[in-house]
């Protein structure tokens, strides 16, 4: 599979090191050449300083013969619109963003977008964990 990642932080590198060592075929993408240093010394993948609101950083990184591609930058808005123009503008079949605020992430679900939301899961986890907790009371 050919996969673009936008965004090398925390989760973007930690999909692309994965999906580069499964034997998938990985392009990251980030506006900091230093995020570069995220990624395995022996990356096989392409790293593409710029952008990706840039359609030629995108172009450039793959995005027209992506299979898939992962949004994970640190801004909703950001994510929100890479996702819509890697799946409206070059019809990418999978396209999957990261957004943090829950009420976006469910409109934008909603929308057609496949949403993964840290903070909604965060949120359910710690209500499920308080709720299970032995002793408790009310």
């Amino acid at each position: 599979m050919k996969l673009l990642i936008v965004g090398c932080g925390r989760v973007g590198s930690a999909i692309a090191s994965r999906m580069a060592a499964d034997g998938h075929d990985v392009s990251v993408i980030d506006d900091d050449p230093e995020a570069l240093a995220r990624l395995p010394e022996d990356w096989p993948g392409r790293f593409v300083q710029g952008h990706a609101l840039d359609l030629e950083v995108l172009i450039d990184a793959g995005i027209e013969t992506a299979d898939a591609c992962v949004v994970a930058t640190d801004g909703d808005n950001t994510n929100i619109v890479i996702a819509q123009v890697a799946q409206k503008r070059f019809h990418c079949p999978c396209v999957v963003t990261r957004i943090l605020d829950p009420a976006r992430a469910a409109f934008y679900s909603s929308l057609g977008l496949q949403t993964v939301c840290a903070t909604s899961a965060a949120i359910e986890t710690t209500t499920q964990a308080i709720c299970a907790t032995p002793g408790r009371t009310g």
